[in-house]
């Protein structure tokens, strides 16, 4: 089973690799469509729409973990003893 530090640490580090890919691909896509943004509209954007992706990320995580567990119970199982 996942703790809360794991998933927050997993959802973290998934939602940064997307924020410097996101951040990039604005900056080519804005050229190429004509959109006229500074680099600093730009990153505001980008953190914004990440933290919002870090947000669900963790709480998608947090749902799906405790659905397992549920399941397992529901089957007669202890999720934390029989579970790796």
């Amino acid at each position: 089973m996942q703790s809360r530090c794991a998933s927050l640490l997993e959802a973290g580090t998934n939602v940064m690799a997307g924020l410097i890919l996101s951040f990039v691909l604005q900056r080519v896509l804005f050229m190429v469509l004509g959109i006229v943004a500074t680099a600093r509209q730009n990153l505001v954007m980008t953190v914004a729409f990440s933290a919002m992706s870090l947000a669900r990320s963790y709480v998608l995580r947090r749902l799906f973990i405790r659905f397992r567990r549920d399941q397992c119970r529901l089957q007669g199982y202890e999720p934390a003893r029989d579970l790796p």
